[in-house]
């Protein structure tokens, strides 16, 4: 059973960076979001997911993409559902993925300068 961070899940962990320093704990879910991200695999699937119809996409579809097995692919879709920066829907033997709209604007809040 995954467990999506808290930070992306509801809502910010924090203030913006640029506002006041971070405590240990939101700074640590924070870096594991980041950290999801830091995979060049990871950005290419989040892009592929984004650039989908609807920003979803059939992970049938994701691992044409790429020279990885399937087993490869669904571990980078894991970490990036884990940190909460997708979201998933199993339609039959399919699971589909789309981008999480809250975990996109959490890390885009926690970036923006005020």
């Amino acid at each position: 059973m995954s467990k999506s961070l808290n930070v992306l899940t509801n809502g910010p962990c924090c203030a913006p960076l640029a506002t006041q320093p971070l405590d240990r704990d939101s700074a640590d879910q924070m870096a594991a979001v980041f950290k999801a991200l830091a995979d060049p695999v990871r950005l290419q699937l989040l892009g592929l997911i984004l650039d989908s119809a609807d920003h979803e996409a059939c992970v049938c579809d994701l691992g044409a993409a790429f020279t990885l097995s399937q087993p490869t692919i669904s571990h980078h879709l894991k970490v990036l559902h884990t940190a909460g920066l997708i979201e998933r829907d199993k339609r039959g033997v399919w699971v589909h993925y789309r981008a999480s709209q809250g975990g996109l604007r959490a890390v885009a809040e926690f970036l923006q300068p005020r």
